[in-house]
């Protein structure tokens, strides 16, 4: 899979599942796979993990990274397992031979490695440095560790500077991607619940990747992480960058709402979230933007008292009980999908 040098921005997930517990692992790499998920991410927490990734590689399409932190006898052993990315630092690792030995393993087997910097495990020294993890305290720690592989003579090399604040994390990435021209893995760490969390991605992955700063990126919330996978290719969609899946429109309800249009939106929402098909689909609620919005979009519902219009490319289809609502308009675009294909 390419990443950088202009090819489009890649969608990363990464299981909460054990790593040990190779089906649980295997069972939410295939829903991550559906959702769209293009790299997926395993902690590596002991060698019985490391050992567990071949198994879970030999069930998988998806290209898989292993998550090594301090030990690199891991990253040693996630390599001789068949993964196709390491995520590492060298600074944490050890001694120079000790990371030597893993980026001649890597090169071997033309193996990337990803540099990431997190706020919260921020180096001692450049705290005492800067006070508190600062985006120059960040770009300093990426530094120090791209200096590492690069006297190595190793230069496959992504790299990510996350912190949970996205003032920060705007101003790092800004300050990493004028020093540096590898390819920069995207996110706001720990944003929080799939609210919160979603939005505090959206605001900051978004103002990065309209500026141009982003090659991969990743949706950190607490939750499944299907639903990062859902909200990064949201976050595409809406700057125009990616567009998988259904472009979803619904109106935000009003006092002319004659239906009980919340639960209708929500479940077509929910039944189409894995559909990969590129139509506007539009869930409205009255008679003042509905039949307009409804007629724009490739299929559409326009509430009234008790029923809706389903409308199919600018046309009105049928009048459909307000009970059936969802019903109709998931079938008609479901079987376009179909047919489609």
């Amino acid at each position: 899979m390419l990443i950088g040098g202009g090819a489009p921005v890649v969608v990363q997930s990464m299981c909460s599942t054990d790593t040990r517990d190779v089906a649980a692992t295997v069972d939410q790499i295939s829903r991550l796979a559906i959702a769209g998920c293009e790299i997926v991410r395993c902690a590596v927490p002991d060698a019985e993990a490391a050992e567990a990734l071949a198994a879970i590689k030999a069930q998988t399409a998806l290209p898989l990274i292993a998550d090594i932190h301090f030990d690199y006898k891991l990253a040693l052993k996630a390599l001789e397992s068949g993964v196709d990315g390491l995520r590492l630092n060298p600074g944490n690792i050890g001694e120079r031979w000790k990371v030597a030995e893993v980026v001649k393993a890597a090169s071997e087997r033309s193996i990337p490695i990803r540099i990431g910097v997190n706020g919260g495990s921020l180096e001692k020294e450049l705290l005492v440095k800067y006070g508190h993890p600062t985006p120059e305290a960040m770009v300093e720690s990426a530094l120090g560790h791209v200096r590492i592989l690069e006297d190595l003579g190793y230069q496959e090399i992504k790299v990510s500077i996350k912190v949970s604040d996205v003032v920060r994390t705007l101003e790092a990435y800004r300050l990493l991607s004028e020093a540096i021209d590898y390819p920069l893995h995207i996110g706001v760490t720990e944003a929080g619940t799939t609210l919160t969390g979603a939005v505090k991605s959206s605001v900051g992955l978004g103002i990065l990747l309209h500026q141009g700063i982003g090659d991969t990126m990743r949706v950190s919330l607490t939750g499944d992480p299907v639903d990062e996978v859902r909200v990064a290719y949201d976050i595409l969609k809406a700057l125009g960058l990616r567009s998988r899946g259904i472009n979803f429109v619904s109106c935000p309800t009003c006092g002319r709402c004659q239906i009980d249009l919340i639960p209708v939106a929500e479940e077509v929402e929910r039944r189409l979230a894995d559909l990969d098909a590129k139509f506007t689909v539009a869930v409205m609620g009255c008679a003042v933007n509905g039949p307009g919005e409804a007629r724009e979009a490739d299929f559409g519902i326009a509430g009234g008292k008790g029923e809706g219009l389903l409308f199919k490319h600018g046309e009105i289809v049928r009048k459909v009980p307000a009970a059936e609502l969802a019903d109709a308009l998931v079938e008609e675009v479901q079987k376009a999908a179909t047919e489609k294909n």
